[in-house]
């Protein structure tokens, strides 16, 4: 092992797995630009997580190689980043990459002048040249050779990247109308919708919970006509339960998989993905009853709260591919591990089921478990039993490497999810954890003087100025927490946070945030750029979650200034997305919600089982347009000054009551569920 570099003092997991490298890092920020600029070198900018299965190739291959090392060192100032640490400079080298048309991925690779200005890159590099792939060696060779030769190009060149990059910031040329840009998200998603394996597009084939969100507020809002975006919904959410992507032991989803077929994941597991995804079968379970979509949500939330929930009940960022230098080697069985852990009799009814054949279905002869047949009541109790037994041997083999850092972001995408299955499938422990995880990074995460969020958590350490997610995110999550909870702390607390990311974020000359701060409190390096997502990807463009934050907000206080700052952020990205609507249907499903009545369901009365019955028949309910309130004793005083309209309501005496609101103008109370199914299915907007 060689002597540890400068990232040996970092906390995040993915820089550590780089302090050993022969290869003289630093970590992104000012240190390393002025040693660049002192001693007249480019900068070799390297970017990854931890958990990513390239970016430990290359480690192996190239940064622990002495050779490749020595060039490296001799020519370049070199800065590993930890893109979920710091995804504002992840995203401005990714955009140039791809804007440079030199591919996008992990580890992504850049070579930058010391003014920061990229001009070459690309993405997982071996250590020599192979099958028309240049290698490490020759690469840096010959950036080295260019840099003496053809130093003026070079610069001319990044500094034209630059602002490239910088002019996707500002607002596009479109003139389409948001009307327009709905009907063209919903007709180019038809257009790649896969009609035989579910999901869009080919191979590989990623979840994509975003079109998912898009075509059920799409449906709903005209389920009418629109039975075909329901439809292409379930038809997804069932190839990703049956297909070797889910989890079928543990619970959980891997990050993708690489066919068309759902059947051969990349095998890490992601919280982000575990949120998106507990959201969309989530919002299946309420369109459709479908007990199969609760099923899975259930087993996402056993995987979270078993294997990335940390003991003060934050969640950590997820689990590698890789387990004794193989990837999927933790997650796949063959007939004989089967034998060895179950009854015959059992083992021959998972083979069965879950497709584990002599054969295999993956390399080395082994089978990732799919659902291959649907189980029988009796089969159904059989794989449940074996099950236990599966993971218990499973969990004796090497696990994945964990990533144990805590995300402001990604914690608020599972907060949100948690309490929204929290009330959809009566789960109160749902609730409870995200309430742990919630104050976690309210106490954690959040400068009680400022407000401001910071962006990590990990032994203690909180660090890293927050992006628009992190706002946006949790925001979120608060917001879910208080429609589950009921507790006006929680609508007060997403309140603060919105204030915070407008005060810090919001472009008041051309609408919508940034993504990250003007500049880094903490002095550990800004970005020559501040962007704008345009891309509701993996994970949702900071916007989108931002814009529907706002009109909820908006909605429910009566702010007006929420309300214009929700629709200057929807126009801002009307202007780009013409003829491109597709490219963000979580921002383009907040403008379906703009279009809607802003409605309210508010119930007054203390916790009674009469009130519980109220509650249940609004939370049976797909609603994505509208939100209840309850004001009881407790919260009347917060409420006043949160939802004034909903506190100054009057209430019968005695028995809950229930108020429909549209506009705040209040229908006639209801007292029974009955009533209030009645009276909700009227607005036609009951699912």
């Amino acid at each position: 092992m060689h002597a540890p570099n400068r990232l040996a003092r970092e906390k995040s997991p993915y820089l550590l797995q780089h302090a050993h490298n022969p290869v003289d890092w630093y970590p992104w920020g000012e240190e390393a630009f002025a040693r660049a600029r002192a001693e007249d070198k480019p900068i070799f900018l390297s970017i990854g997580y931890s958990t990513c299965h390239w970016c430990h190739v290359m480690e192996r291959e190239s940064f622990e190689d002495a050779r490749i090392a020595e060039l490296l060192n001799a020519h370049y100032v070199c800065i590993k980043v930890d893109r979920e640490e710091r995804p504002d400079v992840d995203r401005v080298y990714m955009t140039a990459m791809q804007a440079m048309r030199m591919g996008g991925g992990w580890p992504l690779n850049v070579f930058l002048t010391p003014e920061r200005a990229p001009f070459w890159g690309g993405t997982y590099f071996p250590p020599t040249s192979r099958r028309g792939m240049p290698g490490m060696d020759d690469i840096l060779a010959r950036i080295h050779g260019a840099w003496l030769e053809q130093r003026e190009q070079i610069e001319a060149g990044g500094a034209q990247v630059l602002d490239l990059v910088r002019s996707l910031a500002a607002p596009g040329e479109g003139e389409e109308s948001r009307d327009e840009l709905i009907a063209q998200c919903a007709a180019a998603l038809a257009r790649s919708y896969d009609a035989a394996e579910g999901g869009f597009g080919g191979a590989p084939k990623f979840p994509s919970t975003v079109n998912l969100h898009f075509l059920l507020r799409w449906w709903a809002a005209d389920p009418a006509t629109r039975e075909q975006a329901r439809a292409m919904a379930m038809h997804q959410l069932e190839a990703m339960r049956a297909g070797g992507i889910h989890d079928q032991l543990g619970g959980g989803f891997h990050r993708y998989s690489t066919d068309r077929e759902w059947l051969v994941p990349h095998f890490e597991k992601m919280l982000y993905d575990q949120a998106l995804i507990l959201d969309a079968y989530v919002d299946g379970w309420l369109v459709t009853r479908d007990a199969r979509w609760a099923e899975v949500a259930r087993g996402i939330v056993t995987y979270v709260k078993r294997d990335l929930t940390s003991e003060r009940g934050a969640f950590f960022c997820g689990e590698d591919a890789d387990s004794e230098g193989e990837e999927g080697r933790f997650y796949v069985w063959t007939p004989a591990q089967l034998a060895g852990a179950l009854p015959p009799d059992e083992a021959h009814t998972v083979a069965e089921h879950w497709g584990v054949t002599e054969r295999g279905n993956f390399e080395h002869g082994t089978s990732i478990l799919n659902l291959v047949r649907e189980p029988s009541s009796e089969a159904a109790a059989t794989l449940a039993r074996a099950r236990e037994a599966l993971l218990a041997v499973r969990s004796k083999r090497v696990r994945p490497h964990l990533d144990d850092k805590v995300l402001t972001a990604w914690n608020g995408m599972m907060i949100a999810a948690l309490s929204r299955g929290a009330r959809a499938l009566g789960e109160p422990s749902w609730a409870e954890a995200a309430v742990r995880a919630a104050e976690f990074v309210w106490e954690e995460l959040r400068e009680p003087k400022s407000g401001a969020l910071l962006r990590r958590w990990r032994e203690g350490e909180a660090k890293g100025a927050g992006q628009l997610d992190d706002y946006a995110h949790f925001a979120r999550g608060c917001v879910e927490l208080f429609a589950t909870t009921h507790d006006a702390r929680w609508l007060e607390r997403a309140v603060a946070i919105t204030d915070a990311m407008l005060e810090r974020l919001w472009d008041d000359e051309h609408g919508a945030c940034f993504e990250s701060p003007a500049a880094d409190s903490e002095g550990a390096g800004g970005t020559p750029i501040r962007m704008k997502d345009g891309f509701d990807g993996a994970e949702t463009a900071g916007n989108s979650i931002a814009a529907h934050v706002l009109l909820r907000l908006a909605r429910l206080t009566n702010r007006e200034d929420l309300q214009v700052k929700a629709d200057r952020t929807l126009d801002y990205h009307a202007t780009r997305l013409a003829g491109s609507a597709w490219a963000m249907p979580q921002l383009v499903a907040a403008m379906i919600e703009s279009a809607q009545p802003a409605g309210h369901v508010v119930v007054k009365g203390e916790p009674s089982p009469e009130r519980e019955s109220l509650l249940a028949v609004y939370d049976s309910q797909f609603r994505p347009f509208q939100d209840l309130i309850v004001v009881e004793d407790a919260t009347r005083a917060a409420l006043a000054a949160l939802a004034p309209f909903a506190a100054s309501l009057p209430a019968r005496e005695g028995r809950p009551t229930a108020y429909v609101c549209v506009h705040h103008r209040c229908r006639l109370p209801v007292q029974t569920p009955e009533e209030l199914a009645a009276e909700l299915d009227s607005q036609g907007e009951n699912r």
